[in-house]
């Protein structure tokens, strides 16, 4: 973390030598940025601490853990392609739920499905896409994701 407060540090300073007004303009529409998105991770961040305080980690952990076994995987794998969470909120979601007990093979098939596949947006991608595509690439896209599921547990 701190390698990357330096490095930020760094390409601040270097950027604001460059042209000082392009880099307060930059701050100040990231600024902007931030606030726009922070709702929504906050809203995220508590439901899921809300879920993680309601649920048992016992039973995350027989559910989700890492000797949950295929039912992990399928649960991680629909729960991942059913959510709409964007990627910056989905990992200190991962992490919340590496904390609870939550297996790192299962974690990585949530991640994964929730990046890559998309059950809630499949009749959008139909229509620009068509269907035979679209289905082609949520198809490989859950099994891609099965497989580093599976990967991850070889070597984690």
């Amino acid at each position: 973390m701190l390698i990357l407060i330096i490095t930020t540090a760094v390409a601040l300073l270097a950027s604001s030598l460059a042209d000082r007004r392009k880099t307060l303009e930059g701050l100040k529409k990231s600024y902007k940025m931030f606030l726009g998105i922070l709702p929504m991770l906050l809203n995220v961040l508590i439901l899921v601490s809300i879920a993680l305080y309601l649920v048992p980690k016992e039973t995350l952990a027989k559910w989700l853990g890492a000797n949950s076994g295929p039912a992990g995987y399928a649960i991680a794998a629909v729960i991942g392609s059913i959510a709409l969470i964007p990627g910056f909120v989905a990992f200190p979601l991962a992490a919340m739920l590496l904390k609870s007990g939550v297996g790192y093979a299962v974690a990585a098939v949530f991640i994964t499905t929730l990046m890559m596949v998309g059950i809630l947006t499949l009749p959008l991608e139909i229509k620009f896409f068509g269907r035979k595509a679209a289905l082609m690439r949520n198809g490989l896209s859950l099994a891609g994701a099965l497989l580093i599921g599976l990967l991850m547990r070889v070597f984690m």
